[in-house]
């Protein structure tokens, strides 16, 4: 059974209060979030289910501190390819890569940008040179290493 969008769907004050409060702690009750706005338990649900329908909300996910499990190089490398027809494959294998954590179809100097995470500059070093650069459709590399995240953040509603 194929879901309807709800495709026109406008957001008000009290869905962006939702969503502000879902997006600090996905895991607030209805209850506790009818509570704090001032409705029912049962508009928050209608609401939230409605933004739901309209793609607004596409769900919940845990998130991870990539540092804590070890993962102490964040890295974003630039790629240009040899033919613009090269993009389907080439984004493929990197889809196999499993240190690929993002990937980005760019206008500029480069056509996909990514976002590679590894545990050590070593293993950057055997990425580039084992996995990324031994893709054919590739013609070539800049990699920008990150030293820190000053700013993490969604979009505010």
């Amino acid at each position: 059974m194929a879901i309807k969008r709800e495709l026109n769907y406008q957001i008000d004050n009290l869905d962006k209060s939702i969503l502000i409060a879902l997006m600090d702690n996905a895991r607030t009750a209805y209850a506790e979030l009818a509570k704090r706005l001032a409705v029912s338990p049962g508009t928050i649900h209608v609401r939230v289910e409605k933004m739901k329908q309209a793609g607004i909300i596409e769900g919940t996910r845990v998130q991870v501190n990539a540092k804590q499990l070890g993962y102490d190089v964040c890295c974003f490398i630039g790629i240009i390819l040899k033919s613009a027809r090269d993009y389907p494959s080439a984004l493929a294998k990197l889809d196999q890569l499993e240190e690929v954590v993002e990937a980005y179809y760019t206008t500029g100097q480069y056509n996909i940008f990514i976002k590679v995470m590894t545990r050590s500059i070593d293993e950057l070093q055997q990425v580039l040179i084992n996995r990324l650069q031994t893709i054919d459709e590739i013609q070539s590399t800049e990699t920008l290493i990150s030293l820190q995240q000053p700013i993490d953040r969604d979009v505010i509603p």
